[in-house]
């Protein structure tokens, strides 16, 4: 079981949990750990991974009831992938609380060409390393702003099943920009199987503006782009969250396999007697152990849960802490 760091201080709004490991239990791993994640709390305490361990500290002059919650996956198929994830985590500490969805957007732009720029081809000629980036702001006032980049996923998780609430940044998702791929396929291609490709990543940059090389740019997907079947899930959006929901940040090592809607499907039945955002993230885990699914591949896994809580909800702030 991994460490699942707890006792983050969002009351009375939410309820967060985060853990991230190697692999799975048993089977074969990669050499390190190229995810990270993002958790800033209502207090200004932060959590986020340095050298594939958690460090805690404490933001001065952070705000008060502004929250961020952030997935990152390092492309280690480029190089420095950990690296990737970990300077861009360390620059979302450095981002300022953000109240807009043009302000959040700006920013994050900003850091992502900045870090081109240190991570430029050096004389070697190695391709610049990559990482994905899935974020929520958590405002004081008006929904949460989701910002997104690659194939991490931010899934609802309810009764009535998981839900994906963004878009594979993948070749099949360019194929349906162009209109060479239609609802069906593109289902088929995103959801019915596991293809370790990708069309867009942070810092690294994307192939939707130019399918024949790497443009420097993000290229978000919005409902003017996108087809009419997924124009409801633009990259940056606000996300108002359900009262009777759980919301997952997640990397792609949990369906990294060959039928990966086989394991989503399954998420729904985790939700039993109303598990707290700890018990989820082990429960995602602990599945994953007992029933590897067939053809899973060895890659690192992250799950941040949040859920809204009841606004009844105890307001006394818990250190943060790690447990096994």
């Amino acid at each position: 079981m991994p460490a699942t760091l707890t006792g983050f201080c969002f009351a009375p709004c939410f309820d967060v949990a985060v853990a991230s490991r190697i692999g799975v239990a048993g089977s074969a791993t990669r050499a390190e750990n190229q995810d990270n994640f993002v958790v800033i709390d209502f207090e200004g305490r932060a959590c986020l991974l340095r050298d594939q361990q958690p460090q805690h500290l404490t933001l001065p002059h952070w705000p008060a009831g502004h929250g961020r919650l952030a997935v990152l996956d390092g492309m280690g198929g480029h190089g420095h992938g950990r690296e990737a994830a970990e300077a861009v985590a360390l620059a979302l500490l450095e981002v300022p609380p953000c109240l807009t969805l043009e302000e959040l957007a700006s920013r994050l732009d900003a850091v992502h060409a900045d870090l081109q720029g240190r991570f430029a081809s050096g004389a070697s000629g190695a391709a610049r390393p990559g990482t994905t980036l899935t974020l929520l702001e958590l405002r004081p006032v008006g929904a949460p702003l989701l910002y997104h980049v690659g194939d991490s996923r931010l899934y609802r998780l309810a009764r009535d099943g998981a839900a994906a609430l963004t878009i594979d940044h993948v070749p099949a998702t360019a194929a349906a920009l162009a209109g060479r791929l239609d609802q069906a396929g593109w289902q088929a291609q995103v959801y019915g199987r596991h293809t370790p490709q990708i069309a867009q990543a942070f810092i690294l940059g994307n192939a939707f503006a130019d399918p024949a090389r790497l443009s420097d740019p993000l290229f978000a997907l919005t409902a003017l782009n996108l087809p009419p079947w997924l124009a409801h899930l633009p990259d940056r959006r606000p996300l108002p969250l359900e009262a009777d929901a759980a919301y997952l940040l997640a990397t792609d090592g949990f369906w990294s396999c060959a039928e990966p809607d086989r394991v989503t499907r399954e998420w729904a039945g985790l939700l039993g007697a109303e598990p707290d955002a700890a018990l989820l993230v082990e429960r995602l885990f602990s599945a994953l152990d007992a029933a590897p699914p067939p053809g899973l591949q060895p890659d690192n896994l992250t799950a941040l849960v949040v859920r809204p809580l009841p606004r009844h909800a105890d307001e006394t702030a818990l250190p943060v802490e790690a447990e096994s």
